[in-house]
């Protein structure tokens, strides 16, 4: 049976390491357990569905930004520590939740790579300013423990892939870590993973995957992550048990089908009252009459509609006038 002693050492120090720093970076579980129990209906406090519902949204726009899976990951641990510390209203969390994220693409994106605090309101489509932005950072920060070093189920997810990594090769097939990082974020969108210890959920997704190309070679490896970490059968059983039911569901047709929500263009008021002239003033087209193509009239058309600059297409507020967004955030 093959150990873990042909890993190298230093890695298998880190592992250890951050063992023992995740407890630091973990939300209160009383917290969650209030979250839990709170019913949508209730606005005088977050519930699970109001959570994942920003987390699914900061999913879209990291996406959209092109941040990488860690700060993904990191603005998930920011926002679901804040909310099990700080009592909070479902009015407020699209201002935090979008603050968390802007946190983590300051330490880990590289600077040029940070979308502006204006640009990620506009695309949030958010009714908060740059001054609430502002002052909910400043919030954030003197509340949490912002380490751009924390310790999160990536951070574990590399650990390991890594260390299996360096053991087999190429003799062994071993999940991508695109794919593990995928299915993390998908698991990360549910509240009850939050509860996780980030060294056991990352240990579930490997283990899960392991199962399913049935290698006994490789699901041996874990139990020597398992001993090497201390970790509990039962309690690996458990999170790989709800791994493998949160990827059944979000592989099923339920989680494919289109969204029914009518999609909401951001335009400047010019931008508005423009599109609205031109869809009252355009004329109608003139018929053209089949068997009698001129070749002149057919370039006249083309440079009429050319012509043309306003498009419901176009890029949203692209003439930098008018507010996007009301001028007061009521707190």
């Amino acid at each position: 049976m093959r150990d873990l002693q042909g890993i190298d050492s230093l890695l298998l120090n880190e592992l250890k390491s951050c063992c023992a720093k995740e407890y630091n970076f973990l939300p209160r579980e009383a917290g969650l357990n209030l979250i839990e129990s709170t019913s949508p209906e209730i606005h005088s406090g977050v519930s699970a569905k109001c959570r994942d519902g920003k987390v699914e949204e900061l999913r879209s726009l990291t996406s959209f930004f092109g941040y990488r899976t860690q700060t993904f990951v990191q603005a998930v641990n920011l926002l679901d520590r804040f909310l099990t510390i700080m009592k909070v209203q479902p009015k407020h969390v699209p201002c935090i939740g979008v603050c968390c994220l802007h946190i983590a693409a300051k330490m880990v994106e590289e600077e040029s790579n940070v979308s502006p605090t204006h640009e990620l309101i506009r695309i949030s489509q958010s009714r908060f300013t740059v001054s609430d932005l502002n002052r909910m950072e400043k919030i954030i920060s003197e509340k949490l423990s912002v380490d751009p070093d924390m310790v999160t189920a990536l951070t574990f997810l590399h650990l390991y892939h890594s260390a299996i990594g360096s053991l087999f090769g190429e003799r062994e097939e071993i999940p991508s870590i695109g794919r593990l990082e995928a299915q993390l974020k998908a698991c990360l969108c549910r509240l009850v993973f939050s509860k996780a210890k980030p060294s056991v959920l990352a240990l579930s997704l490997i283990a899960q995957e392991f199962e399913v190309l049935q290698s006994a070679t490789l699901l041996k490896i874990i139990q020597q992550f398992q001993k090497h970490l201390k970790i509990g059968d039962s309690e690996l059983l458990h999170w790989k048990e709800l791994v493998t039911k949160c990827m059944m569901e979000y592989r099923s047709s339920e989680c494919n089908k289109p969204d029914n929500k009518k999609l909401v263009w951001i335009v400047s008021r010019r931008t508005a009252q423009s599109l609205q002239t031109y869809h009252f003033s355009v004329p109608g087209l003139p018929t053209i009459p089949e068997m009698s193509w001129d070749e002149s009239e057919s370039e006249d058309s083309c440079e009429d509609l050319s012509s043309v600059d306003s498009s419901p297409c176009g890029s949203l507020g692209s003439d930098g006038e008018g507010a996007f967004f009301p001028s007061l955030f009521h707190h």
